[in-house]
């Protein structure tokens, strides 16, 4: 007899399967946990003790539990055999080509992952939409398991997105604010949704384990991280306005976030927003409005992304029209390149377009951030579509070790991630400003730096939404 009372295979070792699923076996000891992936590299980082992600606190619960109710492993089909319970937390990166490229998810891993399922399973699962995907997505993962069904073998389908924040992501998961649990409106959606509010509920709250139909907890997490982005942007806008005018946009925003109707978070003006989901997600939710014959939704959200882009730009325009008009072979220190603090995550991070946008100015770029490889910088930066070949990277990109490697010499620096590394309790400016060439130069992107203070150091400095 089983030492566990459920097993549970993740499929996909990423963002949102590994720490999800640790997380999971972390707080059920009886619940046997296996996490899956093709990719054998990043399995064995999972199995070592360099974990492929950096998220605070993630190292101790993986150390905890792994060999003992947690598993990495590349042996997927077994992992499906043992399993009562599969999510399927594979990666759902927008389109490059084909129909609706550049806005609609590309469903092929979600798809290979449901058909693996199907193939392998020889009794009843319940298969969880683990992933982040377009509305209905789960109508088509059904079609397949259920056209691969059996008198003995029944497939029963689930949503649960999940709404962790990179950074912050293991307090989100062992205390968030909800969990969302979608079913078909039938009796068997009902017992298999059951199935899964019995082991969240294991250290949740049963309140905030939110129970819905299928399509509104699918709709549910496209919704919240749109009407998240939508704030940015919106204070984004308000900061351009800001620098026009001379108000100050931390102020501005500490006045509208006092206002109970729409409170203080997501009111930080910033070089723009970055990260796997808010774009990703406000596309999809352009795509489908497309596709649902609703143009002026579709023009509304992506309005958002719009101003995104526009508040990248325009910093970045600022910075070399700072720099008397040109930056070429002048030397710009960025600090962080991760879309965010608490993470080495880079996807859609400002930092590499403005790297971009310098590198075609001819500047000599320096980077330093204390999570992310070189490698991955490099890689970012040669990317297709991102406007830099190899040549021009490895020419004028140089990638740091600290800030003051970074900084020496340099005629300007810009705060890209606010890593509480950079801000001045723990960062020694002075010693900076006096290695740079003068006049000296500071973008804060973050609004994370005391202006007075460093101007009374002596730096020049240009803050997002305030205009001295």
């Amino acid at each position: 007899m089983s030492k566990y009372d459920l097993q549970i295979c993740c499929i996909g070792a990423g963002y949102v399967g590994g720490p999800s699923s640790a997380v999971i076996a972390y707080k059920c000891p009886n619940v046997k946990v296996t996490i899956v992936d093709l990719n054998q590299a990043r399995i064995d980082a999972w199995n070592s003790d360099n974990l492929p992600i950096y998220e605070p606190g993630l190292d101790e619960i993986v150390f905890a539990c792994r060999g003992k109710n947690l598993f990495f492993s590349t042996d997927v089909d077994q992992a499906i055999i043992d399993a009562d319970l599969i999510f399927v937390s594979v990666n759902t990166p927008t389109k490059k080509s084909g129909m609706g490229a550049g806005m609609a998810a590309d469903l092929a891993y979600i798809e290979t992952a449901t058909r693996r399922i199907a193939q392998v399973a020889t009794t009843s699962k319940v298969v969880i939409e683990k992933s982040t995907v377009p509305c209905r997505t789960a109508q088509s993962m059904r079609t397949i398991l259920e056209a691969n069904s059996s008198k003995d073998i029944r497939f029963d389908i689930l949503s649960n997105p999940e709404f962790l924040a990179e950074g912050t992501a293991i307090s989100d998961l062992t205390n968030p604010d909800r969990v969302l649990i979608g079913c078909l409106q039938t009796p068997e959606g009902f017992a298999a949704q059951k199935k899964l509010v019995d082991v969240y509920t294991r250290w949740i709250p049963k309140e905030r384990v939110i129970t819905m139909n299928l399509w509104s907890s699918e709709l549910s997490k496209l919704a919240a991280n749109a009407l998240l982005a939508q704030r940015i942007s919106s204070i984004n806008a308000l900061s351009a306005i800001c620098e026009a005018t001379g108000a100050d946009v931390d102020e501005v925003a500490y006045a509208c976030g006092t206002d109970s109707r729409i409170g203080p978070k997501f009111l930080k003006a910033s070089v723009g927003f970055g990260g796997s989901c808010f774009q990703k997600d406000i596309l999809n939710l352009v795509y489908l409005s497309e596709q649902l014959f609703l143009p002026e939704v579709a023009a509304y959200w992506k309005s958002v992304v719009t101003m995104n882009e526009y508040q990248k730009m325009r910093f970045t325009h600022r910075i070399v029209r700072t720099l008397f008009n040109t930056v070429t072979n002048k030397k710009i220190a960025l600090l962080g390149f991760a879309f965010k603090k608490d993470t080495g995550d880079t996807r859609e991070s400002a930092a590499i377009t403005l790297s971009s946008y310098l590198i075609q100015e001819r500047a000599n770029v320096t980077i330093y951030d204390p999570k992310v490889s070189q490698k991955q910088i490099m890689m970012d930066l040669t990317e297709p579509g991102v406007g830099t070949n190899e040549a021009d990277v490895n020419k004028h990109v140089t990638v740091c070790g600290s800030v003051y490697e970074a900084c020496a010499d340099a005629a300007a620096i810009v705060i890209c991630t606010e890593w509480d590394e950079f801000k001045m309790d723990q960062t020694d400016y002075k010693k900076i400003f006096d290695s740079m060439q003068k006049p000296a130069f500071i973008f804060d992107g973050r609004l994370i730096l005391d202006a007075p203070k460093l101007r009374e150091i002596g730096f020049r400095v240009e803050t997002i939404g305030k205009s001295i």
